[in-house]
C-alpha cells in the first residue's frame, strides 16, 4: 500500500429542506387552516478515527464529500426527513486543518473518536408555524438554510513511541529491520527511505512502536532534500534515537546538522528526550571508534551508545535504553492526565497490601 500523509479534501454539509405552504381542504371542514410542515435538517459531515487505516491514500481518489440534503416539508403537518450524514474515516494521528493549513480543527488520536466538521442547514418552517390569532392564513414559509462548504487539509502524523533521526545513510532503516519485523528498503545510497516506516519492538516486557523517517540534510527546514515534511511523524514520539554514522569524516558536524534542523522545525522536537548512538561500529577499529565516540560526546554532551546492526553490538542496550524512556514518558502522560482530571494518587499507607 502506498503511503500518503497529506491530502486536500472538499466537504459540503446538506442544505435544509424548505417549509411547505399548504391548507387543509376536506369535505365538511369549512375552516381547515394552514397545515404546511417544516423541512428536514441537512446532513452533517463527521470525521471518524478508525484503527484499521494507516495512510491517507484513499483520499487520492476521492476528494469531495457531501452530506444529503433535507427533504422539504409536506401538507398535513408532515415534517420532511433529515438528510443522511457523511462520515469520513481517517487513521489515528490525523490532524484536520482549515484551508490555510495552519488552523487546527480536530486532532484524531483515538479509534472511535468523532468530530463534527460541517453542520447541516436547518429546515425551514412551514406556514403552520406562522399561524396566529392575527394571521390565521399565512401564505409563506421559510426556505431551508444552506449547508457549510469547506476546504480541509488532512495531515497524518504517525503515532509512535520512539523515533529514529539522523543524516541519510546513518543506518536508520537497517536498525529498524534488525530490531523488528519491518522490512524497509535498504541500500548504499542516500535517501533510500522516501516515506516513514513503522515497526513494533519488544525489549523485555515492554512493547513499543519505532518510527524510521527519511534522512535530514542541512537546509532541510527550507526544503532541501526531502525537507522537514516527515518530521511531523516524530512529533508524537516520547523519545528520539539520534543515529550518527561512525564512518563519516566529522561525527560532531553530522550531529549538529540534524540538531539544527530539529530546532528550526520546532514542534517541541528539540526538547524531546534524545539518545545518541554511533552506528556501523563494526566497520572501524576500536581505537578509531573510541576517538569518534569522544568527539561525538563533546558535541552532544552525553555519552553515545556504540552499536552495529550487522554484528549486533550494543543493539540490546540501545533497545532497553529506549524502552526505559518510553515507559517514563508513558508514566508522565498518565500522571498529567490524572492531574488534569483532578484525580490524585491515594496517600501512602505502609499497612496497605502490596505496599
Amino acid at each position: 500500500m502506498k503511503f500518503l500523509d497529506q491530502a486536500k479534501i472538499y466537504v459540503n454539509s446538506g442544505n435544509g429542506g424548505a417549509g411547505c405552504v399548504s391548507f387543509r381542504r376536506e369535505k365538511f371542514i369549512e375552516y381547515g387552516g394552514p397545515d404546511g410542515g417544516d423541512g428536514g435538517k441537512g446532513g452533517d459531515v463527521w470525521v471518524e478515527c478508525v484503527e484499521n487505516l494507516n495512510t491517507l491514500i484513499d483520499f487520492r481518489y476521492q476528494q469531495h464529500f457531501k452530506a444529503k440534503n433535507g427533504i422539504p416539508g409536506m401538507g398535513r403537518n408532515r415534517t420532511g426527513p433529515s438528510g443522511d450524514d457523511c462520515v469520513i474515516k481517517v487513521p489515528p494521528g490525523t490532524e484536520i486543518l482549515a484551508e490555510d493549513g495552519e488552523t487546527l480543527l480536530a486532532d484524531m488520536t483515538e479509534p472511535g473518536q468523532r468530530a463534527l466538521i460541517a453542520r447541516g442547514g436547518n429546515g425551514g418552517f412551514g406556514n403552520a408555524y406562522f399561524k396566529s390569532s392575527t394571521n390565521q392564513s399565512p401564505r409563506h414559509a421559510n426556505p431551508g438554510q444552506p449547508g457549510e462548504e469547506l476546504t480541509l487539509w488532512l495531515r497524518l502524523k504517525l503515532i509512535a513511541d520512539a523515533g529514529l533521526v539522523g543524516l541519510p545513510n546513518a543506518g536508520k532503516s537497517t536498525f529498524l529491520a534488525a530490531v523488528s519485523r519491518a522490512k524497509p528498503k535498504i541500500a548504499d545510497y542516500p535517501f533510500t527511505t522516501l516515506h516513514p516506516n513503522l515497526g513494533v519492538v519488544r525489549a523485555g516486557d515492554v512493547d513499543f512502536v519505532l518510527a524510521d523517517i527519511p534522512g535530514l540534510i542541512e537546509g532541510a527546514h527550507e526544503g532541501a532534500g526531502l525537507g522537514t515534511r516527515f518530521l511531523g511523524h516524530v512529533e508524537r514520539c516520547r523519545a528520539l534515537l539520534h543515529l550518527v554514522d561512525a564512518t563519516s569524516e566529522d561525527v560532531a558536524a553530522s550531529y549538529k546538522t540534524v540538531r539544527a534542523e530539529l530546532k528550526a522545525y520546532g514542534g517541541g522536537l528539540a526538547r524531546k528526550k534524545e539518545l545518541v548512538a554511533l552506528t556501523k561500529c563494526d566497520a572501524l577499529t576500536e581505537d578509531v571508534i573510541a576517538e569518534k565516540a569522544a568527539e561525538l560526546q563533546r558535541a552532544a554532551r552525553k555519552k553515545p551508545l556504540l552499536i552495529s546492526a550487522i554484528s549486533g553490538q550494543g543493539m540490546k542496550e540501545a533497545l532497553f535504553a529506549l524502552a526505559r524512556e518510553v515507559e517514563r514518558g508513558r508514566a508522565d502522560e498518565k500522571a498529567a492526565e490524572r492531574e488534569a482530571a483532578g484525580v490524585s494518587d491515594p496517600p501512602y499507607d505502609p499497612l496497605r497490601r502490596g505496599a
